[in-house]
C-alpha cells in the first residue's frame, strides 16, 4: 500500500475551533486501519487518542462518513481523534499557554487493528492554531489592568467582550483569541497571580473589573456603547458581579457559575456581599483517591440569600451554560435559582442552556474533556465532572450559542462565523 496518503481539510489544519475533515485515499478496499493521534503540549506532557476504521469499497477513509469500530471512540465522529485525546499524566488539562504558536498533532495510519497495527501507511503532521488569519494581539498595561487584547481583522470598531477564566489565575488567553476570529474585540483578563498582580485571590473589589470595563469602553477599537461579558466558574461570578454593579454591560455568558460570593467577600463602593462559606467535612473521596466537593459549599435557601449577587440590577441579557454534571458545584440548581430570582424581582427568565452528561469545564470546541485534575486551592486533584462524549457534543454547541448571543446583543457580523462553524 505505498500510495496510501493523507488530506485533511483544511488543509495544514485551521483554528482550533474549526471542524476537521480527516480523509485517506490509495487504500485496499475493506482493509482494517488504525489512525492514531499525538499532540505535546507546551510542558512536554503527551495526549494520545486512537480508532479503528476500515477502508470503503474504493479503498477509501474518510471519517466524515466511516465510524470508528472502537479504540478511543466508537461511532461517527470526524473530530474524535481531538476531543478524545487524553494525557499520559494523570490529572492533567490540556490548556494553550501561547496563542501565537499552533498545537501540532501527529497524526498516524497503520494497517490492521490495534493492538495488532502493524506498518505505518501514511502520516501527517496537523497545526491548529489560536489566532485566525490577520487577528492582532495587543498586550494591556493600562493603570492596574493586566490583560490582552485581541482585535479581529479588518478596520474596525468591533463588538467588545472581556473574558474572565477561573480559580488557576494568571492570564489565559485562548478563549479570548479564539472569539476574536469571530469578529469581537476581547479582551483576556488577569485578576491574580500574573505579573505585578497580587499573588492570592483574596477579596475581590469590583473596581479593578470596572476599570478594565472603561479601558474597553474607550478603546477606539471598540465599538459602543455596552460590552459584553464571558466567564467560566470564578470568572462568571465576576462578569455576573460586574453586569449587577457596573454601567454599560450589554451581554453577560455564565459557564457553570454559582451566582454567589462563595468563598470571599464581594466588594463595590459602600456594598459589601459576604461569602456563603463551606464545609470541607462534606467532601467526598471518589475512585482513586479523587475527591468529589460538589456537596462542600453552604445550602442556599431561596432565591434572597445575602451572599447571591444581585442580578436584577443586571441592565443587559444574560445566558446561563450550564453542564448538568459539574462536580465543582451544582450549577443547574444556581441557574435555577438566579431565573427565581430574577422573576420575583419582576425580570424576565433568563436564557439558560443545560447540557446532560456535561462537567464543568466547558471549553472551545475540541479541547479533551478534563475529568479530573489538580485543584489550586485544595492542592488535591478533584473531579469535575462529565462523559466524554456528551461533553464534546455541548463544547461544540455552547461556542456556537455564545458567539450568536453576542451577536444578537452587541451587534457583529454573522458571516465570518458560518463559515467557521
Amino acid at each position: 500500500m505505498a500510495g496510501a496518503t493523507l488530506s485533511l481539510e483544511p488543509a495544514g489544519g485551521g483554528c482550533w475551533d474549526e471542524p476537521l475533515r480527516i480523509a485517506a485515499r490509495g487504500l485496499a478496499p475493506g482493509q482494517p486501519l488504525t489512525l492514531r493521534a499525538c499532540l505535546r503540549d507546551e510542558k512536554g506532557a503527551r495526549f494520545r487518542a486512537h480508532a479503528r476504521y476500515r477502508a470503503d469499497a474504493r479503498g477509501e477513509l474518510d471519517l466524515a462518513r466511516a465510524p470508528a469500530l472502537g479504540g478511543s471512540f466508537a461511532g461517527l465522529e470526524p473530530m474524535g481523534l481531538l476531543w478524545a485525546l487524553e494525557p499520559d499524566r494523570p490529572f492533567w488539562r490540556l490548556l494553550k499557554r501561547d496563542v501565537r504558536t499552533p498545537f501540532v498533532v501527529r497524526l498516524e495510519l497503520l494497517d490492521g487493528h490495534e493492538p495488532d497495527a502493524g506498518r505505518l501507511l501514511a502520516s501527517a503532521g496537523l497545526e491548529r492554531h489560536f489566532m485566525a488569519p490577520g487577528v492582532r494581539r495587543l498586550p494591556v498595561r493600562a493603570g492596574r489592568v493586566r490583560a490582552t487584547l485581541f482585535l479581529p481583522p479588518g478596520p474596525g470598531p468591533f463588538p467588545g467582550v472581556i473574558d474572565i477564566h477561573g480559580t488557576g489565575g494568571g492570564l489565559l488567553e485562548y478563549r479570548a483569541s479564539l472569539l476574536a476570529g469571530h469578529g469581537f474585540a476581547t479582551l483576556a483578563l488577569a485578576f491574580y497571580d500574573f505579573e505585578d498582580l497580587p499573588k492570592e485571590f483574596n477579596n475581590f473589589h469590583l473596581d479593578y473589573f470596572e476599570e478594565a470595563l472603561c479601558y474597553m469602553l474607550q478603546h477606539p477599537q471598540v465599538k459602543g456603547p455596552g460590552i459584553g461579558l464571558l466567564g467560566i466558574s470564578l470568572g462568571a461570578d465576576i462578569c455576573l458581579s460586574m453586569a449587577s454593579f457596573l454601567k454599560n454591560v450589554s451581554a453577560t455568558v455564565s459557564i457553570n457559575g454559582s451566582g454567589f460570593s462563595g468563598n470571599r467577600s464581594i466588594y463595590y463602593k459602600e456594598t459589601k456581599i459576604p461569602p456563603l462559606g463551606y464545609d470541607l467535612r462534606r467532601v467526598k473521596v471518589a475512585f482513586s483517591g479523587i475527591l468529589d466537593i460538589v456537596d462542600i459549599r453552604n445550602d442556599v435557601v431561596g432565591c434572597e440569600n445575602p451572599s447571591m449577587i444581585p442580578i436584577e440590577k443586571a441592565q443587559g441579557p444574560i445566558l446561563y451554560i450550564v453542564g448538568q454534571d459539574d462536580h465543582n458545584w451544582r450549577s443547574g440548581l444556581y441557574a435555577q435559582i438566579a431565573s427565581e430570582r430574577l422573576q420575583a424581582h419582576g425580570k424576565e427568565k433568563p436564557l439558560i442552556i443545560s447540557y446532560p452528561g456535561t462537567g464543568h469545564y466547558i471549553e472551545p470546541p475540541y479541547f479533551p474533556m478534563c475529568p479530573a485534575s489538580l485543584h489550586k486551592l485544595l492542592n488535591k486533584p478533584v473531579l469535575w465532572g462529565g462523559e466524554v462524549r456528551a461533553h464534546s457534543k455541548a463544547q461544540v454547541d455552547a461556542w456556537k450559542q455564545i458567539i450568536s448571543f453576542f451577536y444578537q446583543h452587541l451587534g457583529g457580523s454573522h458571516r465570518r462565523a458560518s463559515s467557521r462553524l
